[in-house]
């Protein structure tokens, strides 16, 4: 173990990331949880699929709507979405500035189907 404890750290901007989103694998990391770093601009949003487990997606600031199965609903930050397992879901960013949400997968791998 290190004095200052860096082997616990992992640098957020070190993540592997794209335009919208920053990956954190949780297998990559001996950690038993994976999750995105999500700031998604405005109209954008990730294309429908489903896992074969729950996603939830913790709204920090912004405005977003999920399609939740057949269902449409709205959130922004300070709220929680959770996504049951095997559901097909998406979402856009509705708002004029970039989405600030972790999507968090309880699984060390993810696993993601894309219907669309």
């Amino acid at each position: 173990m290190s004095r200052d404890g860096s082997e616990y750290v992992i640098k957020a901007n070190r993540l592997p990331a794209g335009e919208n989103a920053s990956t954190f694998d949780g297998h990559e990391h001996g950690a038993s949880v994976s999750f995105f770093l999500s700031r998604n601009v405005p109209g954008s949003g990730p294309d429908l699929h489903r896992h074969p487990y729950e996603e939830m997606f913790i709204i920090e600031e912004g405005n977003v709507r999920f399609t939740v199965g057949k269902e449409k609903v709205e959130a922004a930050g300070g709220d929680i979405v959770v996504v049951p397992a095997g559901t097909p879901h998406k979402f856009v960013n509705i708002g004029n500035e970039r989405l600030r949400q972790i999507s968090i997968h309880p699984v060390p791998r993810m696993d993601t189907e894309w219907l669309e």
